[in-house]
C-alpha cells in the first residue's frame, strides 16, 4: 500500500460536492471523516481510514475497517478540530479539508480557524471547494504557480492589519501594502503570470483563490 503523505478530512457540510470529493482524495491520503463527513464520504464511494466524532449528526453504522475515535458530546472543539490534531500529532505535513464550507457560517469560519492551527505546526493545508481553494498565510514567502487569469483574494485574519508584497505579475500591484481588517483592500485581484509570490511582511491573512 502506497504510504500517506496527506491528511484529508472530510467534514460534515450538507452541501458538499460529491464529484468533487471523488476527484479529489488520492489513494494515497490519510482520510478522517469528522462525524458526518462518514456520510459524504459514503456517498462518494470512499472507505476512510478513521471516524472521528461524537455520532451527533451521524447515526448509521461505520465499517469495520475503519478505525472509530469516540468524542464525549460534550466538548470544547468541533470534530474538524479533534480531527486537525490528530493529523498533526500522526505527523502529517499537508492536510486538506472538504465539506468544509457553505450552511452553517459558524462552521465555515471555524474551519478557517483550523487552519490557523494547521500553520501554527508548520502543516500545509487548505479548504478546497470545486470553485475555490483558501490558505492561511503568517509571516513569510508563499509561492502561487499556474493560475494566470484566476481572480484571488487577500483577507487579513485573527489580527488587526498585515502588510503584503507581491513578486510577479498582478492586476494590482503592491510593495508593503497595509491591509487593514476594517477594509476590503486586498479583494479581487487578478494572477497576471504564472508564478506569483505573495510575501507576508506582517500579520496574517486568508488567501482565496478562485478557480473559475
Amino acid at each position: 500500500m502506497a504510504e500517506k503523505v496527506r491528511a484529508v478530512i472530510i467534514c460534515g457540510s450538507p452541501e458538499a460536492d460529491i464529484d468533487f470529493i471523488k476527484s479529489f482524495v488520492r489513494e494515497n491520503d490519510y482520510v478522517m471523516c469528522a462525524d458526518n463527513g462518514y456520510n459524504t464520504a459514503k456517498k462518494a464511494g470512499i472507505i476512510p481510514d478513521i471516524f472521528v466524532g461524537d455520532f451527533d449528526s451521524y447515526k448509521g453504522v461505520v465499517e469495520k475497517s475503519v478505525e472509530v475515535v469516540r468524542l464525549n458530546t460534550h466538548k470544547d472543539d468541533t470534530d474538524t478540530m479533534h480531527c486537525a490534531e490528530l493529523a498533526a500529532r500522526y505527523g502529517f505535513k499537508k492536510a486538506a479539508l472538504l465539506a468544509a464550507t457553505g450552511a452553517r457560517l459558524d462552521h465555515t469560519l471555524a474551519n478557517f480557524n483550523v487552519l490557523k492551527f494547521f500553520a501554527e505546526h508548520e502543516i500545509e493545508a487548505s479548504v478546497n471547494t470545486r470553485t475555490e481553494t483558501v490558505h492561511f498565510h503568517t509571516v513569510g514567502e508563499y509561492t502561487y504557480n499556474k493560475l494566470n487569469g484566476r481572480t484571488f483574494s487577500l483577507i487579513p485574519f485573527c489580527c488587526e492589519s498585515a502588510v503584503v508584497s507581491f513578486e510577479g505579475n498582478v492586476e494590482y500591484p503592491a510593495r508593503e501594502l497595509e491591509l487593514s481588517s476594517s477594509q476590503v483592500t486586498g479583494v479581487s485581484n487578478i494572477f497576471k503570470s504564472d508564478s506569483v509570490k505573495i510575501n507576508i511582511l506582517k500579520g496574517n491573512v486568508l488567501v482565496v483563490v478562485n478557480l473559475i
